[in-house]
C-alpha cells in the first residue's frame, strides 16, 4: 500500500455529565492510503486530558490540541511538533484559553496565531500567537459574548456558548458561530497586533433556536455554510470579503421528512472541488449528502447515508475528494466511505477501523 496521509484522531480520555463514552487515552495517528482508502495505526500521543478538536498548521510543522474538560476553570491549548518522516509528535507547550469547555481551534493563513472558542465560561473566543518554534505564547486577545439570549432552546442557550472559529480564506475576517446567541459573529483579524477587532457589521443572524455549531467557505470564496445543531438545519450563506458580511440565501433540514426522533447536526465538509457537501447527525447517525450549485451556493438533497456506528461527531474528507473517514463517538470505530464523483452518494468501502472514542479527524500529507 502506498499511505500518502497521516490521519490524527483526537478523543475523549475523560468522563463529562453530557458524554456517553470516553475510551480515548490521547491523540491517536494512522497512516491513510488515498487510494484503497486502507487505514494503519502507527502510533499515540498520551498525556493529555479530552484532545475533542485539532489544528494543524497550513505548513503541515505543528499541530494543536485543545483540552475540553469538565470543572476546569480554563480549558489548555497544548502545541506538537510534527515529524514528517513518522508521524510522531512532540510536545512543545501549551497555554490557558481565558474560557472552559474549549469547543475548536483553527489557525490564521499565516500560521502567525491559533483561535479557539469557549463554550462554557469565561471569555467565548481567544487568540493566542504562534512562536517561530511552533510553541504558544499566551492569549494576546480575547472577547466575551455578553450579549442576552433570545434562543427557543433555553436549556441550551442561557448564555453565550461559542463553537468554532475559523478565518475567512482572504485572512481578514475570524467568523464565530455561536450557539447560544444564535449568530455568527465577526471579527477583523489585526496579525500586527494580535487583536480580535469587532467588524461593522458585527454579526450575521440566523434562525432561533437554530445553534450554529460549525462554518465552512466555499472554494470559490463567494459562499460559507452553516451546520445548526439545535434544529438539525443547514443555511447557505452569501460571503462579502470587502466588509465581511454573511446573509442567509437557504436554509434546509438535515434530516428526512419522516424522522420522528431526537438528533443533533455535528459536522460539516465541502469536498477541494466544491461539487458534493456533507454534514453529520447524531442520533439520526448519517450523513446527509448534498450537490452544491456553485453560482447560487443552493444545496441540493442527494440523501442520507448511515455512518454504520454511533454518534458522527466529526469527519473528514481527503484532498483528493475521493473519501469521507466518519469518527463514530460512541461506537469506538472509523468508517471510510468512497464518493462516487458523478453523484455524490457515498458508497461503504467495508473499511472500519478501531479507535476508542474517536470526536475529531485532521489530515496532513506525508
Amino acid at each position: 500500500m502506498a499511505f500518502d496521509y497521516y490521519l490524527y484522531v483526537g478523543t475523549y480520555t475523560r468522563p463529562a455529565p453530557y458524554l456517553g463514552t470516553t475510551n480515548g487515552e490521547g491523540i491517536y495517528i494512522f497512516k491513510f492510503d488515498s487510494s484503497t482508502g486502507q487505514l494503519e495505526k502507527v502510533g499515540e500521543m498520551g498525556g493529555i486530558d479530552n484532545p475533542s478538536y485539532l489544528a494543524i498548521a497550513h505548513d503541515g510543522k505543528y499541530l494543536y490540541a485543545d483540552s475540553e474538560v469538565w470543572g476546569w476553570h480554563e480549558g489548555m491549548l497544548t502545541a506538537y511538533a510534527i515529524n514528517k518522516e513518522t508521524g510522531e509528535l512532540t510536545y512543545l507547550n501549551k497555554q490557558a484559553t481565558r474560557g472552559s469547555i474549549n469547543a475548536y481551534v483553527s489557525i490564521d493563513q499565516t500560521n502567525q496565531y491559533a483561535m479557539i472558542a469557549n463554550y462554557w465560561d469565561g471569555h467565548s473566543v481567544a487568540m493566542l500567537p504562534i512562536n517561530d518554534d511552533g510553541s504558544l505564547a499566551p492569549v494576546s486577545d480575547s472577547h466575551e459574548h455578553t450579549e442576552k439570549p433570545e434562543g427557543t432552546v433555553p436549556e441550551r442557550q442561557d448564555k453565550s456558548h461559542a463553537h468554532c472559529v475559523i478565518p475567512d480564506p482572504t485572512n481578514t475576517y475570524a467568523l464565530v458561530c455561536d450557539l447560544g446567541l444564535d449568530k455568527i459573529m465577526i471579527y477583523k483579524l489585526d496579525l500586527e497586533n494580535g487583536k480580535l477587532v469587532p467588524n461593522d457589521p458585527a454579526f450575521s443572524k440566523v434562525n432561533s433556536g437554530a445553534g450554529p455549531r460549525h462554518l465552512i467557505f466555499h472554494p470559490n470564496q463567494k459562499f460559507a455554510y452553516a451546520i445548526q445543531e439545535l434544529n438539525s438545519t443547514i443555511s447557505a450563506l452569501s460571503f462579502d470579503s470587502g466588509n465581511g458580511s454573511l446573509e442567509v440565501l437557504q436554509t434546509i433540514s438535515t434530516l428526512p421528512d419522516d424522522f420522528d426522533g431526537h438528533s443533533h447536526c455535528s459536522d460539516i465538509h465541502i469536498t477541494p472541488d466544491g461539487k458534493y457537501l456533507y454534514t453529520g447527525n447524531r442520533g439520526h447517525d448519517t450523513l446527509t449528502m448534498y450537490s452544491v450549485d456553485e453560482n447560487t451556493g443552493h444545496l441540493t438533497l442527494i440523501g442520507h447515508q448511515s455512518t454504520k456506528g454511533k454518534t458522527p461527531r466529526n469527519f473528514t474528507i481527503d484532498p483528493t475528494s475521493t473519501f469521507v473517514l466518519v469518527g463514530n463517538q460512541d461506537s469506538d470505530t472509523i468508517v471510510i466511505f468512497k464518493i462516487n464523483s458523478d453523484t455524490g452518494e457515498l458508497e461503504d468501502t467495508k473499511i472500519t477501523v478501531d479507535c476508542p472514542t474517536p470526536v475529531c479527524l485532521k489530515m496532513l500529507k506525508i
